[in-house]
């Protein structure tokens, strides 16, 4: 038996000396004679050097066999399917097991598949070792071996019903009732094997937080189908990441299905006072000013759209700048409006800017807010009359914008007021600048930018105009421009 203490020493395992002896004999008799007494030890030895991580969220792909303790969360069904050149049917059951630090997919195949499809249930907890590797769903560990450990505790709760703040990276068969807060249309891409995949995304939340729905393929048509406000259940789906946030992804084994259920959604919103140029927030409040949707060609020639609208709590107001489909937002005046994941930007004058891209969401929460002195640019009768409402206690962002004293409103109705005549002025220099056909007269132009850069290409809601400036422009800031004009372009000697 020196071979066999040999090979226990250069181990350096916890594993008591009788017990590895145990498992040597048990490997030679289950090898039936095909291994000596030395050869089971090193095979043992090997298991025992299998890499034991300290929780699931430290497991990775492309490491070596792993170890961990986890307790069931999710048995799925057994899955059959037939192996190429082989008469036997191959069997795969995945088993979503979990601990403190997150969840993984346990896949089991074979005869193990079968047999924990009969003996495992939610709640079990397991001593599995398998191989991690990237699966269909995210991370997933192919199991070797698992077996239940009834004296071994893990602080964790099995659930077949999940809410956001539940859902981590690997989970898997996730069911999930959401209000949905925002759709985007349907995608499309050309995979490499030469067919179209389709596409869509829409945002849900409850009571627990918010997160973005992917849909794939012949589920890409359910963003078109639902409205903001409908409240469904996301069905089989499983988390990815994609730029350091979670995601649910719903492929043709899942599905997005409308239900009569009831589910809160209230975001925790940022006051406007509190804004820090950097910042990505939420910010809410009541619709005190619009403007027209503006359309513009790229560099890459293709068409971008953007729409600027100003809202205002309690404690100020900002200007929201909408880019590509939120543009197309149904937001009117005195409308109280929850913007997430928005960017604060240096804007007009100094003024800090919110820029709503493509994972912000738009939702326009039930019920009117107090109407506001406000302009709205390019509609008729260009304001509001000013009323009195309720204030949403305690919930930054949504209370009452209106109730201020007339001082406040005052303010707003002068920078309104101010933006309009600078609209006015600018639309009047487009046409004294055309009347000279080549140009050369000194012209002012107001418009918001919507290319930045060399040169400049500035739109009033009519007409662009080409300018040359050493000035530092951001996309969505309204500016106006004084220069000579020549040839349709402005050279500014003035940017105000």
């Amino acid at each position: 038996m020196g071979d066999i203490e040999d090979v226990y020493e250069d181990v350096e395992t916890d594993v008591p000396f009788e017990e590895f002896e145990a498992a040597v004999e048990d490997k030679v008799e289950q090898m039936g004679g095909l291994a000596d007494e030395e050869t089971a030890a090193m095979l043992i030895a090997h298991e025992l050097r299998d890499e034991e991580v300290n929780s699931i969220a430290d497991i990775k792909p492309g490491m070596d066999d792993v170890k961990f303790l986890a307790k069931v969360m999710k048995v799925g069904e057994v899955r059959t399917f037939e192996r190429d050149g082989e008469d036997d049917d191959g069997h795969v059951l995945n088993v979503e097991v979990a601990d403190e630090s997150g969840r993984v997919t346990a896949s089991m195949w074979d005869g193990m598949a079968v047999d924990a499809a009969e003996t495992l249930s939610q709640g079990d907890v397991l001593r599995i070792m398998g191989r991690p590797k990237e699966g269909y769903s995210g991370l997933e560990v192919a199991v070797d071996k698992a077996e239940p450990d009834e004296d071994a505790e893990v602080d964790v709760e099995a659930t077949d019903e999940y809410r956001v703040e539940d859902l981590s990276l690997g989970v898997s068969d996730v069911n999930l009732l959401g209000k949905v807060l925002d759709t985007d249309s349907i995608r499309t891409f050309d995979r490499d094997d030469g067919t179209e995949g389709r596409v869509a995304n829409l945002t849900v939340g409850d009571e627990t937080g918010r997160i973005r729905v992917t849909l794939w393929d012949e589920r890409a048509d359910r963003a078109e189908d639902l409205d903001a406000g409908t409240v469904v259940e996301v069905v089989d789906g499983y988390v990815r990441e994609r730029d350091g946030s979670l995601e649910l992804h719903v492929g043709n084994r899942g599905a997005v299905e409308e239900t009569d259920a009831d589910v809160e959604y209230v975001p925790e919103t940022t006051d406007i006072a509190a804004l820090e140029l950097g910042d990505t927030v939420d910010v809410a409040g009541g619709v005190i000013e619009t403007d027209e949707k503006r359309t513009f060609d790229r560099d890459d020639g293709s068409e971008g759209q953007v729409r600027n609208v100003r809202i205002k709590d309690e404690t100020g107001e900002i200007r929201v700048a909408l880019w590509g489909e939120k543009a197309d937002a149904g937001i009117d005046l005195a409308d109280r409006v929850v913007f997430t994941d928005v960017e604060i930007q240096d804007g007009w004058q100094d003024d800090l800017e919110a820029s709503a891209g493509w994972r912000s969401t738009v939702s326009v929460l039930d019920g009117d807010a107090p109407a506001a002195p406000s302009t709205s640019r390019g509609s008729a009768g260009g304001g509001a009359d000013s009323g009195s409402g309720d204030r949403d206690a305690g919930q930054g962002g949504l209370s009452s914008f209106a109730d201020e004293a007339a001082a406040t409103d005052a303010a707003s109705a002068d920078s309104a007021a101010a933006d309009a005549d600078g609209t006015t002025d600018g639309g009047d220099a487009v046409a004294d600048g055309a009347d000279g056909g080549g140009g050369g007269g000194v012209v002012e132009f107001t418009g918001t930018v919507v290319q930045a850069g060399d040169p400049v290409i500035l739109d009033n809601g009519s007409e662009t105009r080409s300018v040359d400036t050493g000035a530092k422009l951001r996309l969505g800031e309204e500016v106006t421009v004084r220069g000579t004009e020549q040839d349709g372009a402005i050279d500014a000697e003035d940017v105000f």
